[in-house]
């Protein structure tokens, strides 16, 4: 099964749900969950914080389904 039907329906949420969070088309995010298109990496990213999951879990990278500690990314001073 896909991951971010998986996700989506662990969480009882209809694509409709989803696709608001993400402010587009729920025929849009349905090509995500199809794989029929890419996902960008700003959604991927939302995606993961949604699900508390991490980027890598949501690409099958890994099956470690909880997310990655925090990081603090500082700014270099110009």
């Amino acid at each position: 099964m896909n991951r971010l039907k998986e996700l989506r329906e662990d969480k009882d949420l209809y694509q409709k749900d989803v696709a608001k969070m993400l402010n587009m088309s729920q025929t849009g995010y349905s090509q995500y969950e199809t794989e029929t298109n890419d996902i960008p990496t700003d959604i991927l990213k939302k995606l993961a914080r949604f699900y508390q999951t991490s980027i890598d879990y949501l690409l099958y990278l890994t099956d470690e389904r909880k997310s990655y500690p925090k990081s603090i990314i500082k700014e270099e001073k110009k």
